[in-house]
């Protein structure tokens, strides 16, 4: 199963990111979106998770927006929040895979079996760091992780 992830597009969706998500079959975007033409683009590419971000409190259009989910991604049970200092200390054994968002800082970090992902931020570029999204190749034993740069 091909898997976008995507954070912090705070209302610029990008073609880059558009083209690099064509073909995903699930999109989690792990908060601070902007605006809902962003999640109505996104699920016109496949089904979608979502948590809101700081930057989405308070818009209408994200009040029914979780700040945690909790779901399984094809026999990987997930964690899903805007901040990683929302993640609980001690996570349920089950969860394999925690995705993150908000430091507009790209990560992918194994402890121990658990994966932890920031897929940085695809929006407007914040000081000099990179403008990124991370796609997973998600398979019944393994998850293969990896970024995709969408500036040069």
């Amino acid at each position: 199963m091909k898997v976008g992830v995507i954070s912090d597009t705070h209302g610029l969706l990008r073609a880059e990111a558009l083209a690099a998500l064509a073909g995903c079959e699930r999109i989690i975007h792990a908060g601070d979106i902007g605006k809902l033409e962003i999640l109505e683009q996104l699920a016109s590419i496949a089904p979608l998770h979502v948590v809101r971000g700081n930057n989405d409190l308070g818009a209408p259009w994200a009040d029914n927006l979780a700040d945690r989910l909790c779901f399984d991604l094809n026999g990987w049970q997930t964690l899903l929040v805007h901040d990683i200092a929302d993640v609980p200390a001690v996570l349920d054994a089950g969860i394999k895979l925690v995705i993150t968002g908000h430091s507009h800082k790209p990560r992918m970090e194994w402890r121990g079996e658990r994966l932890y992902l920031n897929p940085g931020s695809a929006g407007r570029r914040r000081f000099k760091l990179p403008v990124t999204l991370a796609l997973l190749e998600v398979l019944d034993g393994s998850i293969e992780p990896r970024l995709v740069s969408l500036l040069e």
